[in-house]
């Protein structure tokens, strides 16, 4: 159930969907540096982890784990414990009041179990945590907030991407309403939260930024590779899920269309739903020779594939479920090495990657001008070179990790009273 517990008393839980995951660097570069700067805290997660690997700074995390059943037939004596204990406390009536009316709009058995974990929560949660603070709007929240109602306690939300765009209007702004306060990470995201939230200054604008400690300085030469040479081709990489909002049909579709004297090599990082149907796609396109899928990896095999490639790719576009990135950290992992970018100027990724300054943008889902963007930057190494440099300069000075932990900090902490 449990992993050792921390050198010290936590005030803090962090509530989370899955804990540890590869693709959510961002949280646990947060987890870290809260941790390093003296706030103590315990991570409570809705699911096991499925990842077979970790980061290295998920070792570094001392923070104890406390796993929720996933599905509450897996742990019955806890969740009968929960509720019995939920009986009994004052803010039981309120709590079901609650429920039912979120009950009555969204008639899903996930519903059901939100309130089961949040049973076991509450009971479970050490004397010493003060304030919940929960990553995402929409599952992990609405345990939070239950366990929250039922304990007493405060809770404050993050919030991404996924959860912003496809959680209806009606329970992000019951959700913000109940929230001490909310921080989100891109434009777009705010502009949509600050409008349903009863105080539009509820919610705030915090990059999460990269910890460029955690990377080395970029390579100081890349290889001027144009794809003129086939035994040499341009090196394009691409890190991230599998999944809709990524844009990788898009991708192959360009890859596919590349000129047939343009040399050229691709590899994707990362796992997602799907995988499978990228390399038929890839396969069917006559194009499986020139790509590598490689699953997913710890980050500092992905940063040795960044270092050796030449174009990083990443065309993120709205999935038809209404689902859409934020700030991709890939982006600034990418430039953190000084790789040139081509994205597409959607999201939170124009943001950070200003089209023919840090990077090259395409309209979301145009893979034919995501093509030709490729072609042109595959052939040009001086640019890419300038584009790179550019990217590195722009994460250095406007998004390291420092400036968005200290906001965080310092709210936290006047909530936990340490």
């Amino acid at each position: 159930m449990t992993e050792p517990s921390a050198r010290r008393a936590a005030r803090l839980a962090i509530v989370v969907k899955g804990y540890p995951r590869l693709s959510e660097t961002f949280i646990a570069q947060e987890i870290l540096a809260l941790e390093r700067r003296g706030i103590g805290i315990e991570i409570w997660s809705l699911r096991q982890p499925t990842d077979r690997a970790v980061h290295p700074m998920h070792r570094d995390i001392a923070a104890r784990r406390v796993y929720l059943p996933e599905y509450l037939y897996q742990a019955p004596l806890r969740v009968l414990l929960g509720a019995a204990s939920a009986l009994r406390r004052p803010g039981f009536k309120a709590l079901m009041r609650t429920f039912w009316r979120d009950l009555r709009r969204d008639r899903t058995a996930s519903r059901g179990r939100r309130l089961g974990q949040a049973f076991v929560m509450a009971r479970e949660l050490p004397d010493s945590i003060r304030h919940l603070h929960v990553h995402y709007l929409h599952t992990p929240c609405s345990v939070a907030r239950y366990a929250a109602i039922l304990t007493g306690r405060d809770y404050t939300v993050s919030a991404h991407a996924k959860d912003i765009w496809t959680s209806p209007d009606w329970e992000i702004a019951e959700k913000l309403a109940a929230s001490r306060w909310c921080v989100t990470c891109t434009k777009a995201g705010h502009e949509r939260l600050a409008a349903l939230a009863p105080e539009g200054e509820r919610v705030s604008l915090v990059y999460h930024g990269l910890d460029l400690s955690r990377f080395p300085p970029p390579p100081e030469a890349r290889p001027a590779r144009d794809g003129s040479d086939p035994a040499d081709p341009v090196r394009i990489i691409s890190v991230g899920r599998a999944v809709a909002k990524k844009g990788y049909d898009d991708l192959v579709d360009a890859l596919a269309a590349l000129p047939p004297d343009l040399a050229w090599s691709f590899v994707h990082i990362g796992g997602g739903e799907l995988l499978g149907a990228l390399k038929a796609k890839a396969k069917a396109a006559g194009i499986d020779h020139r790509t590598t899928f490689m699953g997913p990896k710890p980050q500092p095999d992905i940063v040795t594939m960044l270092r050796e490639a030449d174009l990083f790719v990443l065309p993120s576009k709205e999935a038809r479920s209404g689902d859409r990135d934020g700030l991709p950290n890939v982006i600034m992992e990418a430039a953190s090495q000084a790789l040139a970018i081509v994205s597409t100027d959607f999201a939170g990724i124009p943001e950070f990657v200003r089209h023919d300054r840090e990077g090259v943008l395409v309209p979301p889902g145009d893979w034919e001008a995501l093509a030709n963007a490729i072609n042109l930057a595959a052939r040009e190494p001086e640019r890419r070179q300038a584009l790179g440099a550019a990217a590195f300069a722009r994460l250095r000075a406007d998004f390291s990790m420092n400036a968005g932990i200290d906001v965080l900090e310092a709210r936290l902490r006047s909530l936990t009273g340490e």
